[in-house]
């Protein structure tokens, strides 16, 4: 209990030191919000990955999907590494520093409203990301509480209101680049501390032959399985698992997701040069590959800790006890690392969250509609108030949390996708999209998602699949309704696109154009 309790008062102290000291970089909005765009490639790569990857996937994605698909389950790392990191580095990195640079905009709906030149859209993104943000971050809390009362014997909620308090304690001191370099730490502690665990969880089963064998023992079963494949043997062992259609569907919500969430397209506005793309691809990729493959092949192994402590008293399993159950009999030092590692987890995410809704709150609603003569120095008080308010709410709804919330916690990455993505991805390469097609994403993202949501039977019965379906769909429907709706202005639009045709000088070593 000592070193567990040590190690955590050093996290802590580690973390509010480098807010601290990144005070005096925070003195503008623009270092406040964007780092000064001067973030380096390890530093904004290891953001990137951190936000990506909270307590959810670690503690309540892990346990479900590898409950459900077994070893298969890691698939889904694999593509968040190769769709949701190396691709959407690919795609949208060095085109979104180019043109937020161009257009100014520090934020996701001030991209939209200058990109578009519609102050609505503006104000329209940035309500639907506080709707949808707020309760995505209550939810990070979740993976918490199973961990807390297994290692310390203590009631989580306590730990909820420490860990949130210190959050919002570096976030408004120190701004983004606080939150860049804790992420930066906190990503270390999070690719040391899963390897750690995977490894004593396979040694503590045999190694990692005789888990897959004992796994390959475990019959069907029959509420997960896709009829196709009842009948068969070993299929929490098997390639693709008993459900491939639903593996896909959590492959594709989990990884094309990060292409339109405001919290995760943020880390590209902030990228330094060149190289910081170059590297931060590659470094992202590399951290996404361990932590969330990681996550997700430890979670297959999670039928081999079937003990009474994960089911209800009706039978039905609790997805997030599964975990915690494979963490009960590792030495307390390595339940001390994992506690810091889901800690680091959960605290990048949340602080990536409040300074993305406190900066679009400010910037893109209030200073847009009630406070329009707002001036800087009003801007940056304004925020580290609003990242204390948020940080306060995500508290209450994280201990007293409505019955509505723990179902738009799970559909708040397909509403903010599936409104957001296409506009904003098009918006990087076509000059043809328009302010109706982008309307019809917002409409249809959110719509949807609420529809679906709200209906006694859902159109699509699985929330992660619905999420699938309307990111997909909006990428067809943003194109398809501005081919048929009035273009912008092409002055306006030319103009815009010019950033991409400046031109730079670059080294032979690089190129070999004469």
């Amino acid at each position: 209990m000592a070193a567990k309790l040590i190690m955590l008062v050093v996290f802590f102290a580690v973390m509010i030191g480098v807010g601290f000291y990144s005070r005096s970089k925070a003195t503008n909005v623009n270092d406040y919000v964007l780092g000064g765009r001067a973030v380096g490639p390890w530093i904004t790569a290891f953001a990137f990955g951190t936000s990506y990857f909270s307590s959810v996937v670690f503690v309540g994605y892990a346990g479900q999907f590898g409950w459900k698909y077994g070893i298969a389950s890691t698939w889904i790392g694999l593509g968040n590494a190769v769709i949701g990191s190396l691709l959407a580095w690919i795609v949208l990195g060095r085109r979104t520093r180019v043109m937020t640079q161009k257009l100014d905009a520090r934020t996701m709906p001030e991209y939209f409203g200058k990109r578009y030149d519609s102050k609505a859209l503006r104000l329209a993104s940035s309500i639907i990301a506080f709707i949808f943000l707020v309760p995505y971050t209550a939810s990070i809390y979740n993976g918490l509480s199973r961990l807390f009362e297994m290692a310390f014997n203590i009631d989580y909620k306590l730990c909820i209101i420490i860990m949130a308090l210190l959050t919002a304690v570096y976030v408004i001191v120190g701004g983004y680049m606080a939150t860049a370099l804790n992420d930066f730490i906190q990503g270390t502690i999070m690719l040391i501390g899963i390897c750690a665990v995977i490894a004593a969880v396979l040694a503590g089963n045999g190694g990692f032959l005789n888990a897959l064998k004992e796994l390959s023992n475990i019959p069907e079963d029959p509420a997960v399985t896709t009829a196709a494949l009842q009948g068969s043997h070993g299929l929490f062992a098997s390639f693709f698992g008993p459900d491939p259609l639903n593996l896909f569907g959590v492959v594709v919500l989990t990884s094309l997701g990060t292409w339109g969430l405001p919290q995760m397209v943020h880390k590209f506005y902030t990228i330094k040069d060149e190289k910081a793309v170059k590297t931060g691809t590659i470094v992202s990729t590399f951290f996404a590959v361990i932590v969330s493959g990681g996550c997700y092949f430890l979670g297959g192994f999670g039928r081999l800790f079937s003990n009474a402590d994960i089911y209800n008293a009706d039978g039905s399993v609790m997805f997030d006890s599964i975990v915690p159950a494979m963490l009960q009999t590792l030495p307390d030092i390595l339940i001390g690392i994992v506690v810091v590692l889901v800690l680091s987890a959960s605290m990048s995410t949340l602080s990536s969250l409040v300074i993305t809704s406190s900066s679009t709150i400010t910037l893109d609603f209030l200073k847009e509609t009630f406070f329009k003569n707002m001036k800087e120095k009003e801007q940056l008080i304004t925020m580290r108030v609003l990242v204390a308010l948020f940080v306060l709410l995500s508290i209450i709804l994280a201990l007293n949390p409505p019955t509505f919330i723990a179902q738009l916690m799970g559909v708040s990455w397909g509403a903010l996708a599936g409104a957001f993505l296409a506009p904003f991805m098009y918006g990087l390469y076509s000059k043809k999209i328009t302010k109706a097609g982008v309307w019809a994403g917002f409409i249809w993202g959110v719509g949807f998602t609420v529809v679906n949501l709200l209906t006694k039977n859902s159109i699509i019965a699985s929330p992660i699949n619905a999420g699938a379906v309307t990111m997909v769909a909006g990428l067809i429907i943003v194109p398809l309704v501005s081919f048929v709706t009035p273009k912008m202005n092409k002055r306006f639009v030319d103009d815009i696109f010019t950033c991409y045709d400046s031109t730079v000088v670059v080294h032979k070593k690089h190129s070999l154009e004469e």
